[in-house]
């Protein structure tokens, strides 16, 4: 254990850097804490982070290796990422447009479900994730490790994914934060269509 220590916290430490830099996953969650409210805002984060696990995953059997294997299916990933984010976009610009009244009602199963899925796929094809992802491999992983090493890495990193995104879902659900979006909500839904426009566009146009 001790010997994988140093490999582990740096990995975790490259990983959280990402968490902590606001990306795609962190405007999904706003507009899903603004709009839906605090509990489907943290199902997002746990979708984000069930999706890091994978990443984490990816990591330790080679994830340039799996890119390079499987580029046509990462292609279409990435263009299905792209295609949500431009709808996300249509949505926020409609909603900047005419904004419907706040309804913020209790959550249903299936709309959870949804939700979590949503944060899940949006993770998994997020370029600005992959690339950090690319930088733990860089840096070495622990891939010949024995298994309870990997699984305390990959559960380490959906640890902190999750407490990260979480923390973004609790404060941007929060009672101010709605106050201020209630009061500037068009220009809030303009600024998150153009985020997510642009998202959808590099998200398009990388090359990993």
């Amino acid at each position: 254990m001790a010997d994988y220590l140093p490999q582990l916290f740096l990995a975790w430490s490259i990983q959280f850097m990402g968490v902590m830099s606001p990306g795609p996953g962190v405007a999904l969650i706003l507009g899903v804490a603004t709009g839906q409210g605090r509990l489907p805002a943290i199902i997002t984060a746990l979708g984000v982070a069930s999706a890091s696990g994978i990443l984490a995953v990816a990591t330790v059997l080679g994830l340039a290796a799996i890119f390079a294997t499987m580029a046509e299916l990462m292609t279409v990933v990435r263009f299905v990422g792209a295609g949500y984010l431009l709808w996300l976009a249509y949505k926020a610009f409609r909603k900047a447009a005419s904004p419907p009244p706040l309804d913020v009602r209790e959550a249903r199963f299936g709309t959870l479900r949804r939700t979590w899925l949503t944060g899940f796929a949006l993770q998994l094809s997020n370029p600005k994730a992959i690339f950090f992802w690319l930088a733990i491999t860089s840096v070495g992983g622990v891939g010949d490790a024995q298994l309870p090493i990997v699984a305390l890495f990959v559960a380490g990193a959906m640890v902190i994914s999750f407490v990260g995104h979480g923390a973004y879902a609790l404060l941007l659900s929060s009672a101010p934060v709605r106050r201020v979006y209630a009061r500037f909500r068009g220009r809030i839904e303009a600024a998150l269509g153009c985020f997510f426009l642009f998202a959808g566009y590099k998200l398009a146009t990388a090359r990993l």
